[in-house]
């Protein structure tokens, strides 16, 4: 599938990051965007990404050159026809997305696949409104697209196999590491996720510790690389509260997932973290808070989000939301994780984290920690889960 030509629609990050990829993998790609004054953002930071390439001896000057002279900049959306693959990326609305793929399907071929790079909304509902929908898809990059190695491959229940199977060989081929999710709230990264920072945001609203208190034990005690109230701030709380949100809503208001006063909060403030300058820290004018080194303090933070996380990995493996290798790889690739969370859970024994949940679920008398029936059986047969 090489010398394809691809079009990118929405010139944010994502969308300008999705497009150096594919120039940089030698297609032909068309950046299109319905304001100018995005494109006209986007082209000099996709230059700057390829300098800063160059100077890391990642690029050579004259390949980052012509990758730069690959990608068409235009707010024309006619300039799309032709393409082989469309890849959305717009705003994260329903509406917006649905009435963007009904416009492309009228200017490019039967077959041109359509995909989409949504986080958190179907797949199958983004396309509904296309007469071919065997072509529609879902292929969501992680940020920044140029870095982050994981794309998660979403095929809905009318996807054709042979395009889920082309898309999975092209991400390899753009030296991504592909994994196949099915069409439910937040696929696997965005469902598996949600606890860590769900979690974190209720051990802090009970008054148990400060963000810097529960960024230090999951960095100290389970090895992760940014703690949870940082890695909200560096996502942006504009984003991760919409996630919350959306993942709540479609898994039909389940407890689990349900959102955080504390996070609407400063997602009505506009304190979206270190892009706005201030959000649970301040970037405007840092200061040094000191967390507690209290170990008992710190082993049972981590162990009760760690607890809520690998229960999430265990039901997404019971319901088929992937297979246990793609569940492993998609939170080590997509979120950095120090390990899979279900080889994690083997490590340290299923039976301990059934009885932090077990606690936490007779303790606060909520749905929020009920176990996993696949985490209680493996608990119950004596075995491990199968990461393979």
């Amino acid at each position: 599938m090489n010398q394809l030509k691809i079009s990118v629609a929405g010139a944010g990050a994502m969308g300008a990051g999705i497009a150096q990829v594919a120039a940089t993998y030698g297609h032909q790609v068309t950046l299109y965007d319905s304001f100018q004054a995005a494109l006209d953002k986007a082209k000099p930071a996709v230059r700057k990404s390829l300098d800063k390439a160059v100077e890391k001896n990642k690029l050579t000057a004259e390949k980052a050159d012509a990758v730069m002279s690959a990608i068409r900049f235009t707010s024309d959306l006619n300039d799309i026809s032709g393409s082989d693959l469309f890849i959305e990326a717009i705003i994260e609305q329903i509406e917006a997305k649905q009435n963007l793929f009904y416009e492309v399907e009228k200017l490019v071929s039967d077959q041109c696949i359509l995909a989409t790079n949504t986080s958190s909304l179907p797949v199958i509902a983004i396309g509904s409104n296309c007469k071919n929908q065997e072509r529609i898809i879902g292929l969501h990059f992680f940020n920044p697209p140029v870095l982050m190695q994981l794309v998660e491959v979403i095929p809905t229940f009318n996807t054709k196999a042979a395009i889920t199977e082309s898309c999975k060989t092209l991400m390899k081929n753009w030296g991504k590491v592909p994994v196949i999710a099915k069409d439910t709230p937040g696929f696997i990264v965005n469902r598996i996720a949600r606890p860590y920072y769900g979690e974190a945001l209720r051990i802090y609203e009970e008054g148990i510790a400060g963000f810097e208190t529960i960024d230090h034990a999951m960095k100290s005690v389970g090895g992760f690389k940014m703690g949870p109230f940082e890695l909200m701030d560096f996502i942006g709380n504009d984003i991760n509260y919409k996630v919350t949100e959306t993942v709540f809503g479609q898994m039909f208001y389940d407890p689990r997932y349900k959102p955080s006063i504390t996070q609407k909060r400063l997602f009505e403030g506009k304190l979206y973290g270190r892009k706005t300058g201030k959000g649970y820290y301040n970037y405007a004018n840092p200061s040094e808070p000191k967390p507690s080194n209290d170990e008992a303090l710190l082993q049972s933070i981590f162990d009760r989000i760690f607890a809520m996380l690998v229960n999430e990995a265990a039901d997404a493996l019971m319901m088929q939301i992937a297979s246990a290798e793609d569940i492993e790889l998609a939170m080590t690739k997509g979120v950095n994780y120090p390990m899979g969370l279900l080889q994690w859970a083997n490590t340290t024994g299923p039976e301990k984290v059934l009885a932090t949940l077990q606690h936490l679920f007779e303790w606060y008398g909520e749905d929020r920690y009920r176990p996993s029936p696949l985490l209680k059986r493996v608990v119950a047969d004596k075995t491990l889960f199968k990461t393979r």
